[in-house]
Formats: C-alpha cells, structure tokens, sequence
C-alpha cells in the first residue's frame, strides 16, 4: 500500500554510553515515520487536531533486529497496511545507511473525536487524498 522513507542521523542524547540508540527512542523514531507520511500526502497532524481529530496509539509492536548507532543515518520506511476506517495501521522498517534492517514495527492508531472522546471514521479528506495521490509501490524499500 501507500508508503513513505524517512532519513535522519541519530542524535547523541539518543544513546547510551556504548553509542547505541536507548529501545524508548524507537517509538519516537515511527511518530517521526508517520508524521512524515501524512505531510507527504499535504495532510499536517496539526490540522487534524484543529478539525477535532486526535490520533492516539492503540497498539504499538517492535521487533530490534539490530542496534543503530549513534551517528548513523537512519531511514524509517512507513506503510499504510490497509486503508483506513475508524482506525489507521502502519507498518514500518527502520534501516541503517548500509541498508541493513535494524527493526520492524506496527502501530494502529484510532481517529477520535477530541470533543466526545469517541472514535469516528477516518476524515473524507485523508481518504480522498489516498486516493488521488500515487505511489510507486515497487519503490518501498531503502
């Protein structure tokens, strides 16, 4: 489906003392992957929320394969697994420079209603921009 790569060089604070990247950033790293993603598609997370659209994580799952390093060029590969209704699933694959697969994660985050607090369906606007944007789908690894 729909996907997005993500670059930047790890931080120092990022890492522990032997240079490798604390497991409590990675999170961070697949926000930074879906942010990313949504603006590619001209949808800003700061405009949904002033729409009334809150997208909290439901369900966060990461798998380390490898260590990243502080200093490394990181790419986050993020993937619309399906399209979205009341909720949205990514996966994602986070490689280092030398292309090897230092992780793979999901997440699935519901669309809610910041008034009720209630889920609601996923905006027209997103789904139409779905719709109307292509990708090359062969492209989706680093």
């Amino acid at each position: 489906m729909h996907f997005y790569r993500f670059s930047f060089r790890v931080r120092y604070g990022e890492t522990d003392q032997m240079g490798v990247v604390y497991h409590g950033n990675y999170p961070q790293y697949l926000e930074m992957g879906r942010v990313e993603w949504l603006r590619a598609l001209g949808i800003s997370y700061k405009s949904m929320e002033e729409n009334g659209i809150r997208l909290p994580v439901i369900s966060l799952q990461l798998k380390f394969i490898k260590s990243a390093l502080y200093d490394d060029l990181i790419t986050v590969v993020t993937k619309l697994k399906k399209t979205p209704t009341a909720k949205i699933e990514f996966d994602y694959e986070i490689y280092n420079e030398a292309k090897e697969l230092l992780a793979e994660a999901n997440t699935i985050l519901a669309f809610i209603n910041m008034e009720t607090n209630r889920p609601v369906r996923c905006p027209e606007s997103v789904l139409e921009r779905l719709t109307n944007t292509h990708y090359d789908l062969n492209a989706d690894r680093v």
